[in-house]
C-alpha cells in the first residue's frame, strides 16, 4: 500500500490488531470519522458501534466496540477498547440470546445499580445486533 496508516486496537488484556490500512472508519461519541493518512491529531470517546477498516478500497474487517477511546496522530490510529468483538465472530442468535437473558435478569432485580448496569449492557447489545442485520 502505497499511502497507508497504522491502525492499532487494543484492549485491557492486550494488543488485537496492528496493521498498515488505507482508511478506518470509527464510531466517535459525536458521529463516525474517517481516518485517513496525515490525519489531523485528536482523541475522542467512542459510542458502542462498529468500526470499518479499509484496505485497498474495501472493507476488509469490521469490529464492533462497546466503548473507549480513539487517538489519531498523522501516522497512526489507535483505538483502546474496554470490549472490542468481530462482526464474523457472532450470530444474531447469540445476540438475541444474550439480550433475552438480559431482560430476565432485568426482571429479577430490585437494585438500582444493578439494574442500571443491566440497561446500559442491553442497550449495548442492542447495538451490535443491528450491526449484524
Amino acid at each position: 500500500m502505497a499511502d497507508t496508516t497504522i491502525f492499532e486496537m487494543v484492549s485491557p488484556e492486550k494488543l488485537l490488531i496492528s496493521k498498515e490500512v488505507g482508511m478506518v472508519v470509527v464510531p466517535g461519541s459525536e458521529g463516525n470519522f474517517g481516518v485517513l493518512p496525515r490525519h489531523t491529531p485528536m482523541i475522542a470517546t467512542l459510542r458502542p458501534g462498529v468500526i470499518d477498516i479499509h484496505e485497498d478500497g474495501k472493507v476488509t474487517d469490521r469490529i464492533f466496540v462497546a466503548s473507549g477511546f480513539a487517538e489519531v496522530t498523522e501516522t497512526r490510529c489507535t483505538v483502546l477498547a474496554e470490549e472490542a468483538t468481530a462482526l464474523s465472530d457472532v450470530t444474531v442468535a447469540d445476540v438475541e440470546k444474550s439480550i433475552a437473558d438480559l431482560q430476565d435478569d432485568l426482571k429479577d432485580t430490585t437494585d438500582e445499580f444493578e439494574r442500571g448496569r443491566i440497561e446500559a449492557r442491553i442497550d449495548v447489545q442492542s447495538v451490535l445486533l443491528a450491526a449484524l442485520r
